[in-house]
């Protein structure tokens, strides 16, 4: 049966890079049926909107989204895109894997999939100045919200998706020697958790920054790996790092009823345009759509493909020390499909 996807190229390189995945799973055979919708930088010089009530009620109808990445001025202006999306369709559950492909890393063996909360902590938006004397902004503040019930269902969904995919331990990365409440409660939750599947994955405690030293020394001892939102974001980027760059590690929002898929890198405006990105990110954001809509074994297929060429190490592109242009790398993906 055909699928609906809703499809937001995005900003920068974004057009370029879904382009290619698009031309990929055609290749591989997806039976999608993609609606292209604007978002970013992109709606606001449209639509003067950065997420459109069309781009809105496109993804509330298909329930499922491939986005390159977005736009979002820092400081004052719109808020993050990302965020507003994850915040508007309660996509509860941030996934990413980092897993080592390229040869002459530093670490070999890396297999890690973060899973982090979405909607709580620091990023829910609770913000406010205070003013004091004359100064109406000599002060800011912001909360950070961790509730038992998103607590629960973030770390329930770890230990869910560790035992689906065979998985062996859960690794739960906490703050709560020093924030005694907020991510006390966090931890609590996640001990009473932990003892449902005793036998079945392992779980172990780590303080956020005993945890970011070890994944720096040893990282292979990780599998799964659940946290808070900025803790999450903070080491998603840095399991990123371990196994080449962001430009090789996807991202999924899930939530109840819709899932979102995504390229986690930025814009890279300074090459938009050039026909250089890598498009691995992207891909492999597919690879989860793929997979989440029970096409595993083309998800797989595909994965495979991109694999094979990034170890081949022949159509690399610039980013991770090749030559090959993004229709380069893609055309090599496509002719490691009937390998895969």
């Amino acid at each position: 049966m055909t699928r609906s996807v809703t499809l937001i190229p995005g900003d920068g390189i974004g057009p370029s890079i879904t382009d290619a995945t698009v031309r990929l799973l055609d290749a591989a055979g997806a039976d999608i049926s993609w609606d292209r919708q604007l978002a970013g930088a992109a709606a606001v010089a449209a639509v003067n909107d950065p997420i459109p009530e069309a781009t809105l009620a496109s993804i509330k109808k298909n329930k499922l989204a491939l986005k390159g990445p977005l736009e979002t001025a820092l400081g004052k202006g719109f808020r993050s895109i990302n965020v507003a999306l994850r915040q508007a369709f309660e996509l509860y559950a941030n996934v990413r894997p980092a897993k080592t492909v390229l040869t002459g890393l530093k670490f070999s063996g890396v297999d890690i999939v973060l899973v982090r909360e979405n909607t709580e902590g620091l990023y829910i938006g609770i913000e406010n100045y205070i003013k004091i004397g004359d100064d109406p902004m000599a002060a800011a503040q912001s909360m950070a919200v961790i509730t038992r019930f998103g607590s629960e269902r973030i770390i329930r969904y770890a230990f869910e998706y560790a035992k689906a995919h065979g998985r062996k331990k859960v690794s739960l990365v906490h703050k709560a020697n020093i924030l005694k409440y907020s991510q006390g409660l966090f931890l609590e939750v996640g001990r009473s958790i932990a003892k449902e599947y005793e036998g079945v994955v392992a779980c172990e405690e780590k303080i956020v920054d005993a945890c970011a030293m070890e994944l720096v020394i040893k990282p292979e001892r990780f599998d799964v790996i659940v946290t808070t939102n900025l803790f999450g974001d903070i080491l998603s980027d840095l399991t990123s790092g371990l196994v080449g760059g962001l430009g090789l590690t996807p991202g999924a929002n899930i939530g109840k009823d819709v899932a979102i898929f995504e390229a986690v890198h930025g814009t890279a405006p300074d090459i938009a345009g050039k026909g250089i990105a890598n498009p691995t990110a992207v891909m492999l954001a597919a690879c989860q759509l793929l997979d989440h809509i029970g096409d595993t074994p083309r998800a797989s297929r595909v994965k495979n493909a991109i694999e094979k060429t990034l170890r081949e190490r022949t159509a690399l592109t610039g980013d991770v020390g090749g030559t090959a242009t993004t229709e380069q790398f893609t055309d090599a993906v496509i002719g490691n499909l009937s390998a895969a």
